[in-house]
């Protein structure tokens, strides 16, 4: 059976675990409404017009 010969390093350790624990960027798409240009993720409501799939699913109030 394989036994390590050396102890391994904390930096060494903490270099081999770094690449698992990157975060992914979510995707980001144009929203569906064609007069509002917002990037929105993919499967949510757009907030600044309230547009999704192409329809009008929320009231979105506009601050004066």
């Amino acid at each position: 059976m394989a036994v390590p010969k050396k102890k391994v390093s904390k930096a060494r350790r903490d270099k081999r675990r770094s690449n698992n624990s990157k975060l992914a960027v979510p995707g980001m798409n144009k929203c569906s409404n064609p007069a509002c240009d917002a990037f929105v993720k993919n499967h949510c409501v757009c907030k600044v017009c309230g547009f999704y799939n192409g329809k009008q699913v929320l009231d979105v109030k506009k601050d004066a």
